[in-house]
């Protein structure tokens, strides 16, 4: 392991190099590639400098145990050393994490579809719910939520919503939130008090930018445009603004309808597009890697069932880790990091665990 940090030091003070000479801004492309992958290496390398450091103040400790006579300053030695001996330990386990391999879709925006399941009218509340969870959550990191695509039912439910997330590290966490989120409560239509089941759907696909290329030509998707159906503001409903793509290889269509602009709709439609056929290829990846799939939190099978929340209980239930909390209304309004810090470090553990750094 340290063998490589060597590496990758000296591979961080070339790029330092490079960056400070007078023609590194000249290619502004090879500019911006190497201050990202700069960005990139510095957690890395500021950890590997602190273990360094707690290493040299271990020896020095040890020395003074040596030779040392002095029982106050023995004492003050052995304190230190101590201290070290903790850091540099916690120090070994954050460098093994930073070095396990990236995923290149964590720093990206996310795009989330939510589709009511089985459950009826009960479903689409869910769904409904679930997506005002994502939003608050979103809020709460300073992240911004936009609104791409849904259908209402008229009692406050939906039976989907698509949307954006725009945030720097979005994918990295709520790509562990793809799968059947289950939920077990008494309907308020119903009016004998059972517990009755429902089941939403949660898909979280990373924003296709400019470094991944993908190629849909023009015979594979149809352009149909209409005016906008439902609620809508002045000019909403009075104009051909609504998009919609039907991709025919897939059979994936696309509605657009929340700008006033036929061009903003279009633009949306064509992102929401190229990310769920981006996401197809990824789960195409996936399944073809069984063993990869098995060993990672958060890469599984779409129809694999991750969490309950039953509302009588006040439980949420994450079944991927075993992990039970008794604060659904939190968790509801937003708080999912109780949720996502160990779904991460479960992650982590597993990957440590295959590459035999554990």
């Amino acid at each position: 392991m340290f063998e490589n940090l060597e590496s990758i030091v000296l591979k961080y003070e070339d790029i330092s190099r490079e960056l400070a000479s007078p023609a590194a801004a000249q290619d502004q492309g090879r500019f911006r590639a190497l201050m990202k992958e700069q960005s990139d290496m510095t957690p890395l390398i500021d950890a590997y400098a602190a273990y360094k450091k707690q290493q040299q103040n271990i020896a020095d400790d040890l020395h003074i145990l040596d030779t040392e006579s002095d029982e106050e300053i023995r004492l003050m030695a052995k304190e230190e050393l101590a201290e070290s001996k903790k850091s540099a330990e916690a120090l070994e386990e954050q460098i093994r994490i930073l070095l396990l391999p990236k995923d290149p879709n964590d720093e990206k925006n996310v795009i989330v579809e939510i589709r009511a399941g089985a459950g009826g009218d009960e479903a689409a509340l869910f769904a409904a719910q679930v997506y005002r969870m994502y939003v608050h959550y979103a809020e709460s990191r300073g992240w911004r939520a936009e609104t791409l695509d849904y259908e209402e039912i008229g009692i406050g439910g939906m039976k989907y919503v698509n949307f954006m997330i725009r945030g720097k590290g979005a994918y990295s966490r709520l790509k562990y939130e793809s799968g059947v989120h289950r939920v077990q409560r008494v309907p308020a239509t119903e009016s004998g008090g059972r517990i009755h089941t429902s089941t939403v759907t949660v898909a979280v696909m990373p924003e296709v930018d400019e470094d991944i290329r993908i190629d849909i030509p023009d015979k594979d998707v149809r352009i149909d445009v209409m005016r906008a159906s439902g609620n809508g503001g002045q000019c909403v409903n009075t104009t051909d603004s609504a998009v919609r793509l039907t991709h025919y290889p897939t059979g994936i269509v696309i509605y657009s309808q929340t700008e006033k602009s036929q061009l903003q709709n279009k633009e949306k439609a064509w992102n929401l597009l190229r990310a769920k056929l981006y996401d197809l290829e990824m789960q195409k990846r996936h399944d073809e890697e069984a063993d990869l799939r098995r060993s990672q939190i958060g890469t599984g099978d779409r129809s694999e069932k991750i969490r309950t929340y039953n509302f009588p209980q006040s439980r949420v239930t994450d079944h991927r880790i075993k992990l039970t909390l008794y604060s659904i209304d939190s968790i509801m309004n937003g708080d999912l990091d109780v949720i996502i810090d160990p779904l991460i470090t479960a992650d982590q553990e597993a990957k440590l665990l295959k590459s035999g750094n554990l």
